[in-house]
């Protein structure tokens, strides 16, 4: 899949947030605990250096509790701090501005140490358009200030948060890279949210779901879709899945386009279940 889309607010965005990463204490970074590497804009390690890091895994219901343990792991051998959540209905976000306060303990101390009085902590939360940023901020505000959407690109501008008397939150526009090098990364991005549906193939997308499916959760489709077994032919698996649901044209033709959009939208509610994408190297 290629894909471009790099609208302006989002290169604003990222000059932006170059710019005020001279007043920010810790960086927070929310990704979708499905794909948590391709949801990460590589342009993110390149603004945050030299900043404390949170890793926020974000729709963790969603993903495989197995993989969301290895990812988990996998941040933190890089020394970010971690925490797996679910924004939408708010588990584990309470633990957040917690975190955050610890991370910037050493500049707390520093400010004490020169007599000062600790200001608030300036945290800056980052991520790619759709990944719940705009949900979580609200949560942690305790009022609904950011505003929400299901589709990507609902954020256009910057704007500070107060959280409780000792953090202030600036969020910022989702921010989605100019170009996918990995054909795989476009497809991930597509079937979790990121992209807007416009600008991608329904049935490409979906036949990468399925050779994915095919390889590593056989039983789930199985189980949803009541197949005995899984044919090696993708046209075949097509067949099976539209008979099943009642997919049918004239002449008991399949309607394969019907079968793409019924496995793309249970795949995004979680009705194949609890699955995750990629898992680290």
């Amino acid at each position: 899949m290629s894909i471009q889309w790099f609208p302006g607010h989002m290169a604003k965005a990222k000059r932006e947030a170059q710019e005020k990463l001279k007043i920010i204490d810790v960086v927070i970074e929310l990704v979708d605990a499905r794909i948590p590497l391709s949801s990460r804009n590589p342009v993110i390690d390149e603004l945050a250096k030299n900043k404390p890091r949170l890793m926020l895994l974000n729709k963790a219901d969603l993903a495989d509790p197995k993989r969301t343990e290895q990812w988990m792991s996998y941040f933190k051998e890089k020394g970010f701090a971690v925490l797996e959540i679910n924004a939408q209905k708010g588990t584990g976000v309470r633990k957040v501005p917690e975190v955050v306060l610890d991370l910037a303990q050493p500049l707390i101390e520093k400010m004490k140490r020169k007599g000062m009085n600790p200001r608030a902590v300036r945290a800056l939360i980052l991520g790619i358009p759709n990944v719940g940023k705009s949900t979580i901020i609200n949560r942690l505000a305790k009022k609904k200030i950011a505003k929400i959407g299901d589709k990507p690109g609902v954020t256009k501008a910057q704007q500070w948060i107060k959280v409780g008397q000792e953090m202030e939150l600036l969020d910022t526009p989702g921010i989605l890279w100019p170009k996918f090098n990995d054909e795989a990364v476009g497809f991930r991005l597509a079937l979790t949210g990121a992209i807007k549906e416009e600008i991608f193939d329904f049935q490409e997308t979906t036949v990468f779901l399925l050779k994915f499916l095919k390889e590593n959760y056989p039983e789930r489709l199985m189980e949803r879709y009541g197949l005995e077994d899984i044919p090696e032919e993708m046209v075949q698996l097509y067949d099976q899945i539209g008979r099943k649901r009642g997919c049918l044209m004239g002449g008991g033709l399949i309607d394969y386009d019907r079968v793409a959009e019924i496995l793309f939208r249970e795949f995004r509610s979680g009705m194949l279940g609890r699955i995750s994408l990629e898992a680290p190297n």
